[in-house]
């Protein structure tokens, strides 16, 4: 059984170059069909809009013009928009640039898990790496954010580009990574933090030095020891320029906005709001599903754990410096972050399913084989299926269902109430106000509600309303959790859950019947209009 060779050259750039051609051309055609769609969701609220800032702006002139002014500032720094800016001075802008641009991140991303793979996975199985890969594609998140404008699949890229080159002692180059890493995601400044701080303790003498240094070494009481020491505290004060490079941007914010995170509401939201010990350990528990048991990705847990016991794998200085930042990651985003969203966890995807390829390796044949289909199967169903409770749609093809649903209402209210005041919740406000989102080819005139709730069309004049569209803006189907009560009370004292005003109650207070409806896959927009005449209809 060939095995990866346990010495410390790297991968050459031929195979490199093979593996970055196989995944553009695999990235690329299974994304094909959604080259033209629109966007959604956070695109149209906050990255989209940011990216155009700098594109229409003077942000190569003044520093602050960094900071976006047609959508509300927030600490997230302007990496990822600048790079689409850039995208689109070249290409132009278009629906079709943005997915291309996302996508070639993408390809590098499975390039920068392959390599990592292959450091990690020294001596076992050769089919070890590229099995990572395949579990990487499979995955339901990573397809969707792959075309996604957003920032966490880029940061994923560089938090899995900076540790792979950290693990080979490449501090320098390590360093840099982690520098554009801070300047895409500010959540990514834990790895550079991590990487400083063990080297400290590595530059430090006796076991503690031969336990945290990755490679072979000198002993600690040799000549050459006090000079090891001296080079791995110098190569720790590399990891102090991604610190810079987050400071600067967060002084910039701060003299653009007058806010360290650029707006009090964001700061709370994501800070004050999720700093709650109930919230915190129901976040815990919802990544503990994720990435524990969800999508059969508890097959895979049981070969790591098969894997560590048996075995005796994963005790190497590498794959505790990646167990280390495994866990302060996700301790991370459940404590920050209200929206608490999936995505979040892409940076540890890859590592997950890299620990999940060398577990399965060291297993029998027959049992390696099947627990790999069998966590590719449930990943690849995982696309298609919804689970039975609240998720964001962005997980998965629910998504584009979303988008397409949303682009289809869009199209009718274009054509017939282009001149009236259409009442509904953001973002579908966003996507009917602005061309450049893909849903429409003119402005059109809407007035936004904060959510759908039946207790905030109450406070609305219903004399204002002549159209109206709801939409599935929470995946409630009836046969979900949220028709237990004890799911329903829970949701509604700590995360502010409240059902949608229904059509009987639309028609009782405003006199709006229901004249076009869209469904797909368990998702509906509708569209009310007023007729004074008509009945509501059963």
């Amino acid at each position: 059984m060939p095995a990866l060779p346990d010495n410390r050259r790297g991968v050459s750039a031929g195979v490199q170059l093979v593996v970055l051609g196989a995944s553009a051309i695999l990235v690329f055609l299974i994304h094909a069909p959604y080259f033209t769609l629109p966007y959604f969701w956070d695109e149209m609220g906050q990255f989209v809009p940011a990216a155009l800032d700098i594109l229409h702006g003077a942000a190569w002139q003044h520093v602050a013009a960094w900071v976006p002014h047609s959508t509300v500032p927030n600490v997230h720094p302007p990496g990822v928009m600048a790079y689409l800016a850039v995208m689109w001075s070249v290409f132009g802008y278009s629906l079709t640039v943005t997915r291309t641009a996302m996508l070639a991140l993408a390809a590098l991303f499975f390039v920068a898990t392959f390599l990592l793979a292959v450091e990690l996975c020294r001596g076992l199985h050769s089919a070890a790496a590229f099995a990572a890969l395949v579990l990487l594609a499979a995955d339901p998140l990573v397809y969707t954010q792959s075309m996604m404008a957003q920032l966490d699949l880029p940061a994923a890229l560089f938090t899995v580009v900076g540790l792979g080159l950290f693990l080979r002692n490449r501090h320098a180059a390590a360093a840099l990574a982690c520098t554009a890493l801070v300047l895409i995601k500010e959540t990514g400044v834990l790895l550079p933090l991590l990487c400083g701080i063990w080297l400290l303790f590595a530059q430090r003498g006796g076991a503690q030095f031969r336990s945290l240094t990755f490679g072979a070494v000198s002993e600690p009481d040799s000549p050459d020891a006090s000079a090891r020491r001296g080079r791995r505290l110098a190569s720790a004060a590399f990891y102090i320029a991604p610190l810079v490079a987050l400071a600067a941007w967060l002084l910039v914010l701060k003299s653009a906005t007058g806010e360290w995170l650029g707006d009090a509401g964001f700061a709370h939201y994501n800070v004050g709001y999720a700093l709650h010990p109930v919230r915190i350990v129901l976040c815990l528990l919802r990544r503990l599903y994720f990435l524990g048991l969800a999508d059969f990705r508890w097959v895979g847990n049981l070969a790591i754990l098969v894997a560590w016991r048996g075995y005796g794998l994963f005790r190497t200085p590498q794959w505790r410096f990646v167990w280390l930042f495994f866990a302060a990651h996700v301790l991370l985003v459940s404590v920050l972050g209200g929206a608490e969203l999936e995505r979040y966890l892409l940076p540890v995807l890859p590592l997950l399913y890299v620990a999940m390829a060398a577990g399965c390796c060291v297993l029998p044949a027959l049992w390696r084989n099947l627990s790999l289909a069998v966590v590719s199967a449930g990943l690849l169903l995982g696309l298609f299926l919804n689970p039975p409770f609240p998720f964001p749609y962005e997980n998965n093809l629910a998504m584009t269902d979303f988008v397409e649903l949303h682009q289809s209402a869009a199209r009718e209210l274009e054509a017939k109430y282009s001149g009236l005041p259409i009442y509904t919740a953001w973002p579908l406000t966003q996507a009917l106000r602005d061309p450049a989102f893909g849903y429409v080819t003119r402005p059109l005139i809407a007035e936004e509600t904060s959510d759908l709730r039946a207790s905030t069309w109450e406070r609305i004049d219903p004399g204002k309303v002549s159209v109206l569209v709801l939409y599935s803006r929470t995946w409630e189907p009836n046969w979900g959790v949220l028709r237990f009560p004890l799911v329903r009370k829970l949701l509604t004292h700590f995360y502010q859950y409240g059902p949608q005003i229904d059509r009987a109650a639309v028609f009782a207070r405003f006199r709006l019947t229901p004249v076009m409806r869209w469904s797909r896959r368990g998702q509906w927009i509708e569209i009310y209009a007023r007729n004074p005449s008509a009945k509501l209809p059963i």
